[in-house]
């Protein structure tokens, strides 16, 4: 397998799935397969196995990096004498379109906020931050769509900043998977959250650096803890192609769907119309943007072909 160094020289650690598993120590299983049917995502066949086997262990290691990273921030409060702030833990979640990233956010949510000390846990995704449809249309970037300058990068990191430094009620815009848009003059308000998980295409990309010096602020540099969902690229494709056969049955039949019109062609020219999107946006999206960030994530998580996660990379500290 080629998606990493050799040992020695490696950043990460690997695990093969069975040796992460023994890291799971006795943390307490505390969704069923109601709560898992409610969490995953269309064609993700995740199940309560692979919550035991994989999400425990990592639940069990972000519940000690938190309490260590609080830890932290508590003993600077005390140095900067702001006794009173509070610093939320920030994980991001990064990966291709149709590997399941919502999937992992939503189990961690859960799992993470199901603590024995029951921590404020918030999930929000970038997809409210990326421009509406209009400003997209008028920029020609329509087709640009989940590419990284499709996103009101100022919006997303002055949240950010504004979530880090502890600030109440903060709010981000609302995005409609139904309607392929913005939700006008709808938010959603984060309210200093004791972990938040921000789920995104793009999360751990970096801008070009300026050579001049200046500081550029990154997405990630407002993580504690960062996750990759990995997989080969003809996996993906084909989950991708899977999925849009699926949302024809369901939701693109909505006729309120933006895409409800691809519930109303013929099925081979709606797999025609899947595979070009494929090829022309998400594919490309993958190799240039995507992709290349995977090196920079603190966890790895590699699925084979049936979504079933095959080695975890762990970074080495």
């Amino acid at each position: 397998m080629d998606w990493i160094l050799r040992p020695e020289h490696a950043p990460h650690r690997v695990f093969e799935r069975d040796e992460w598993a023994n890291l799971r120590a006795d943390t307490p299983l505390t969704l069923d397969e109601a709560d898992l049917a409610r969490l995953r995502s269309l064609n993700d066949p995740i199940s309560l196995e692979e919550v035991v086997t994989i999400y425990l262990p990592l639940s069990r290691l972000l519940n000690l990096y938190v309490a260590a990273t609080q830890q932290l921030y508590s003993a600077t409060r005390t140095f900067l004498g702001n006794e009173d702030g509070k610093t939320p833990f920030i994980i991001g979640i990064g990966g291709s379109v149709a590997v399941g990233k919502s999937t992992t956010a939503r189990i961690l949510t859960a799992l993470l906020s199901r603590w024995g000390n029951t921590p404020k846990v918030e999930l929000i995704t970038t997809d409210g931050f990326l421009y509406p449809n209009a400003v997209l249309q008028r920029e020609g970037l329509m087709e640009r769509k989940g590419f990284p300058d499709s996103y009101d990068l100022p919006a997303l990191l002055s949240f950010l900043s504004d979530i880090k430094a502890g600030a109440k009620n903060v709010s981000a815009p609302v995005y409609s998977h139904l309607v392929y848009d913005i939700v006008p003059g709808e938010r959603v308000t984060i309210d200093r959250p004791d972990i938040l998980i921000v789920e995104g295409l793009n999360v751990l990309q970096t801008p070009r650096l300026p050579r001049d010096g200046k500081a550029v602020p990154f997405v990630s540099d407002f993580f504690d803890f960062s996750i990759y969902i990995d997989a080969d690229e003809a996996d993906i494709h084909r989950w991708y192609v899977s999925r849009f056969q699926r949302l024809r049955e369901t939701a693109f039949r909505d006729p309120n769907s933006y895409f409800h019109r691809y519930a109303l062609i013929p099925e081979a020219e709606a797999i025609e119309i899947a595979e070009r999107l494929w090829s022309r946006i998400n594919l490309a999206n993958l190799r240039d943007n995507i992709l290349p960030t995977r090196p920079r994530a603190d966890l790895i998580l590699r699925k084979g072909e049936h979504h079933r996660i095959e080695e975890v990379a762990l970074r080495r500290l």
